[in-house]
């Protein structure tokens, strides 16, 4: 699907231009024209991109036919930038998906690819349609608002996760079972998955903000810096995160650890305080020849009572020596 908008130096914006249309304005200045593409074929795209508007194949290419971190070129009369906008794959979860956008910025026009619908752009499009404004002041101001759109969308993600994180540890010292241990690595991957793609995207804006570019007003300049403080803050927290979960996981493997050291002890003292009764019973167990050596005398009814009365003393004795020598 193609949604243009074209807003021409006087008068209201006007939308869905055909192709011909789209060649006959592109050349005007003063004017700002938005292509926003979306899962249309690939012939189609390629012909629009190298035909209507003369990019170069390397930069069609990358942008219809590969997957790329964010980064930004420089093609001299436009750019290229590739930018990621990410979204939990399901509520109550920390698993991130993004989705990639691929961006064609020039003096007059801004075109934009991508394979699935992205809320950003839906939004920046309801915008421009209530107020023209967001036209009237260029494509580099519109750029600025398609990426302030996308990086607001990280704070919720980031704030997701935060209250994953702090269920996680509530529930560190009631459940240390493998539905826990799996939810805190989905979290390390979550947040690893966001450090890779927040860095580059980063360091886009900044060199948006720096003015190596010649497409980029200086008046726009500002815009661009303030979105890559966001960035460099949403980069901390991040940060801050994962030394959370690296605690987390710390946490849970020492609860375990503990668990593990007091079961072991547990055992250890029931086998020691019943370590002489086993010897008591093994001892009496022994078969003993009566015609050999006459020893009526250790299964008479007095040994046996004071056997049975060894038996229950020896551990109770063991039990309190252990308590005053502060083992158990």
């Amino acid at each position: 699907m193609i949604t243009t908008y074209y807003q021409p130096p006087a008068g209201e914006y006007q939308s869905g231009l055909s192709m011909d249309q789209l060649a006959s304005v592109l050349p005007l200045a003063g004017g700002l024209l938005w292509v926003d593409l979306l899962d249309e074929p690939l012939e189609s795209c390629r012909r629009l991109l190298l035909e209507t508007f003369g990019f170069h194949p390397l930069a069609v290419d990358d942008a219809l036919e590969e997957q790329h971190v964010p980064r930004v070129d420089d093609w001299g009369n436009y750019l290229y930038l590739v930018l990621h906008t990410v979204l939990l794959a399901q509520q109550e979860t920390t698993e991130i998906d993004t989705l990639e956008l691929d961006i064609f910025l020039g003096h007059n026009y801004l075109v934009t690819y991508h394979t699935q619908p992205i809320d950003v752009i839906s939004r920046v499009q309801r915008a421009c349609q209530r107020d023209d404004r967001h036209l009237r002041r260029g494509a580099g101001h519109l750029l600025y608002k398609l990426i302030d759109e996308l990086v607001a969308d990280y704070m919720p993600v980031v704030d997701q996760i935060d209250e994953v994180i702090d269920r996680v540890e509530d529930q560190i010292f009631d459940d240390t079972g493998t539905v826990l241990l799996e939810e805190v690595f989905t979290l390390k991957r979550g947040l690893l998955h966001l450090r890779r793609i927040i860095a580059p995207q980063r360091e886009v804006l900044n060199k948006l903000a720096r003015g190596d570019f010649a497409v980029i007003r200086p008046e726009d300049r500002v815009f661009f810096r303030d979105i890559y403080d966001h960035l460099v803050r949403l980069y901390d927290i991040t940060e801050g995160l994962r030394d959370l979960v690296g605690g987390a996981l710390d946490t849970y493997l020492s609860v375990v650890n503990n668990r593990m050291n007091d079961v072991m002890k547990t055992l250890t003292i029931i086998t020691t305080l019943f370590m002489p009764v086993s010897f008591l019973a093994g001892f009496f167990g022994i078969n003993f020849f009566q015609a050999v050596e006459p020893l009526a005398a250790w299964t008479s009814r007095p040994a046996f009572i004071a056997m049975l009365a060894a038996m229950t003393v020896t551990p109770l004795v063991m039990y309190l020596w252990m308590r005053r020598r502060r083992l158990v």
